[in-house]
């Protein structure tokens, strides 16, 4: 088999997957809602009943009110709204994130605009709860605060039967973490019991889809002490409500480059949930244990609150498997240390895009005994078909013969049919692994390579690099001639590099430089080792 042809089948099954994929989300079968039973309305001792006991989402407002009445947060990575109804986050954008490149508007992560939400919701709920019976409305000593030092806090303040409430928002420089924390004190003369809450709601549909090439993951996940990561997403909440009882725990929502997650405290343990809300929002959060607060005594209950760029250390610093919202898929571990391979690399070279040619050089250089053999193998294959077609013929009608005189002539050549294959498969994952980096790593989000690429996660504007690809894969073409003898099968190879420049006009530059820079390589690799296997008078060309 030769490489192109390789090449070809592997890339086929790759799109073919892609397609499959979209099909089934516009024409697989859809779920059905799963119906709230009567018992889990009425059992108010099971912890299905104190999920759906979870508040509902604000009440209605018009948007003048609702502007006039929510609390401005502003950080130097953070620009958020709080409405007091509640101590809800309805509005967050990141300032150091352009919406889009060279704009001066930043990316905007969370909103509560018309009948589009996406909010992060936290209170107290079973029997003393405030959030019991609907929102409890805070109040606060400013409508405006502003991080001038390290650390900035924003106190809500609330008097609930017989309960002294403060919840507080703590946030810190540099930090999209925000730490939520209750100061519950009890001045009434019997014991009080809390439970606290955080989930996130979303729209399930906001306008967006991934390309076919691209595809983008939107929704909701979670990360357990039995599950570090997994997604559940919309048409999983429509089909079953999630119930995870773990220690520690995560949920979050996830939009590319970006998430936001509630982290309640690690030691204690939660039940992760999900619902569908108004038949069009999903909901995924983390329930806590009741909390009993004695007459004349203070409980705090703590949980972590991110929004901002899937930064893997920085998630991987609040909770155990968040980081792995950065989704590299069942490559994951082959992923991470080659994201830090090229974050290496970019802090020396301060620029991405040689970044990319730079670990391309190096996995391709790690690669060269595998594509060694591989070339070697396919040469020495095709010095071999006149042997093969006179074995073929010879026992054309003795198949049992036919395969002993095959491994026969294998041995006695030293040659392994399948070495033109094996090797390409070994490499394979490596840059699949490679593709994810590309596709899943905020920092290439807007970052500059040089001339027309200012924006590696975009496409290139004018073209030139999958026009310089589809050349490249071309060049490769002529320097290993085709051995298929089908006239469909050799007018499909030739077609090949134009049909995959045209796939590659909406790839992101960046993904397209990889791919090109690593034709350029292989191209002076087979050039390298044909020369060599040319002196020792093995043919390379078909004769």
């Amino acid at each position: 088999m030769d490489s192109q042809r390789s090449f070809l089948i592997i890339a086929l099954a790759i799109v073919s997957f892609f397609l499959w994929q979209e099909w089934q989300k516009d024409y697989g079968p859809k779920p059905v809602v799963a119906p709230v039973t009567q018992q889990q309305v009425s059992n108010d001792n099971s912890s299905a009943s104190l999920i759906m006991d979870s508040p509902e989402t604000p009440q209605a407002t018009t948007p003048t009110e609702a502007v006039a009445r929510r609390i401005k947060v502003s950080t130097d990575v953070l620009e958020l709204e709080i409405d007091p109804r509640g101590g809800d986050i309805v509005s967050l954008k990141l300032p150091q994130y352009a919406l889009t490149k060279d704009s001066q508007d930043p990316y905007v992560l969370m909103r509560q605009i018309g009948a589009f939400e996406y909010v992060a919701q936290s209170g107290l709920i079973a029997r003393d709860g405030p959030d019991r019976n609907g929102r409890p409305l805070y109040q606060s000593e400013a409508s405006e605060y502003r991080l001038n030092g390290d650390t900035l806090t924003v106190p809500l303040r609330l008097e609930h039967n017989g309960l002294q409430i403060e919840k507080r928002f703590i946030f810190t420089a540099g930090k999209y973490d925000v730490r939520v924390e209750y100061q519950i004190l009890n001045n009434s003369a019997e014991v009080k019991t809390v439970q606290a809450y955080q989930h996130l709601l979303q729209n399930i549909d906001n306008g967006e889809s991934s390309s076919m090439f691209m595809p983008i993951y939107r929704g909701a996940a979670f990360g357990s002490a039995e599950e570090r990561y997994k997604k559940y997403d919309f048409s999983d909440m429509q089909k079953n409500n999630l119930t995870v009882t773990t220690t520690g725990g995560w949920v979050a929502m996830l939009e590319h480059y970006f998430v936001s997650a509630w982290v309640p405290d690690q030691a204690s343990t939660h039940q992760l949930y999900s619902r569908i809300h108004g038949g069009n929002k999903g909901v995924i959060g983390a329930l806590s244990n009741p909390l009993d607060i004695d007459p004349g005594q203070t409980a705090t209950i703590n949980a972590v609150f991110y929004a901002g760029p899937k930064d893997q250390d920085n998630l991987a610093q609040l909770a155990n498997g968040l980081d792995l919202t950065v989704d590299y898929g069942f490559l994951w571990f082959i992923s991470q240390p080659l994201f830090w391979l090229l974050t290496f690399i970019q802090g020396f070279v301060g620029n991405w895009g040689v970044a990319i040619i730079i670990i391309t050089l190096i996995v391709k250089g790690l690669m060269y005994p595998l594509t060694k053999i591989q070339y070697e193998s396919m040469a020495k294959m095709r010095n071999l078909k006149p042997k093969i077609e006179e074995i073929q013929s010879r026992y054309k009608d003795d198949r049992q013969k036919m395969g002993p005189a095959m491994m026969e002539l294998y041995r006695k050549e030293k040659v392994n049919p399948m070495g033109g294959c094996l090797p390409m498969l070994i490499q394979m994952p490596i840059f699949l692994a490679l593709y994810w980096v590309f596709v899943e790593s905020v920092e290439l989000r807007h970052a500059p390579f040089m001339l027309w690429i200012t924006d590696l996660s975009a496409k290139d504007p004018l073209y030139v690099l999958p026009v310089l690809f589809g050349i490249s894969m071309f060049m490769m073409q002529k320097l290993t001639p085709m051995q298929v003898t089908d006239p469909l099968q050799q007018k499909l190879m030739m077609w090949m590099p134009v049909v995959f420049s045209i796939f590659f006009f909406w790839f992101p530059s960046g993904l397209v430089l990889y791919w090109l820079v690593s034709n350029l390589i292989s191209l002076a690799q087979m050039l390298y080792i044909y020369k060599g296997m040319e002196k020792k008078g093995i043919h390379t060309r078909k004769a």
